[in-house]
């Protein structure tokens, strides 16, 4: 992997265990991530920089190990803490800033050679899976795949200024709502479909049409040509009703029109023959 091979020399006199090699692994990767070493403890120092080495005396105590790390952006900071125990090491991460903390036990046996230390071609076993398995636990749930895919993106991509004819993209953002646009109704459908009545009021936004109400003037049945905009005398004053509205009728609308039969609407127990 470009890089660790670099940093692995530049502190390969200092490594003496197998625990050290693979601190020098996950340096890398957090290192590859965005993030740089600020030093060695939990507390910060007056002169402390950012850097992609390994601060002096990172390994002074083998049994746990306290490194500092700040993104480049200087938005995020993270406290990584790894502690020896028998044939494994379990480290600890934690972002400073949300305290959202993730862990990682590796057998240190199954990834390092202790034998060959001081090799770097030799020294590392199961590479791949160590780099999975550092990425998906612990860079991945603090950092995010999609913002280093993005950061890295954009840092091989120059700025595209928008022309004067150049328009922005309708999607790019999810919450836009476009501008309202009067839209021509749909056909009345047809009255005899058993589902019409009742459309609009279910789903206001479709193209089903017949609200709740039945509208003897939008029936299909023949019109009487009334107008309800131009009023009904004696009953609705001229333009009471703006043009195109729904108008249901509360009475007689046009003369000769016949009114309902009594026998229609009986009431309850008109049967009765003791009513």
């Amino acid at each position: 992997m470009a890089g660790l091979e670099l940093l692995y020399h530049s502190v390969a006199r200092d490594v003496v265990s197998a625990q050290d090699a693979l601190i020098c692994f996950i340096h890398w990767e957090l290192v590859r991530a965005g993030f740089k070493c600020l030093g060695t403890g939990d507390q910060a120092s007056t002169d402390e920089r950012k850097k992609e080495l390994l601060p002096a005396g990172w390994n002074v105590n083998q049994e746990l190990y306290t490194l500092r790390y700040r993104s480049e952006n200087d938005q995020k900071e993270l406290l990584l803490k790894a502690i020896t125990v028998d044939a494994s090491l379990i480290i600890n991460v934690m972002n400073c800033q949300s305290e959202q903390v993730v862990d990682l036990t590796v057998n240190l046996d199954d990834h390092i050679s202790a034998d060959h230390l001081q090799q770097y071609d030799r020294v590392f076993k199961k590479e791949e899976e160590l780099r999975s398995c550092i990425e998906s636990v612990i860079v991945s749930p603090l950092v995010g795949t999609k913002q280093r895919a993005r950061e890295g993106a954009q840092k091989g991509k120059k700025p595209i200024s928008s022309g004067p004819g150049r328009q922005p993209h309708k999607d790019t953002n999810p919450l836009f709502v476009p501008a309202s646009v009067p839209q021509r109704q749909s056909p009345w459908s047809d009255p005899m479909a058993p589902f019409a009545t009742g459309g609009d009021d279910l789903d206001p936004f479709s193209d089903r049409r017949g609200g709740m109400i039945v509208d003897p003037l939008r029936s299909g049945l023949p019109k009487s040509g009334f107008d309800p905009s131009s009023g009904i005398p004696g009953q609705l004053p001229p333009g009471s009703v703006p043009p195109g509205a729904r108008f249901d009728p509360f009475g007689p609308v046009a003369p000769g029109r016949s009114g309902p039969d009594p026998d229609h609407l009986p009431p309850p127990g008109y049967d009765d023959l003791f009513m």
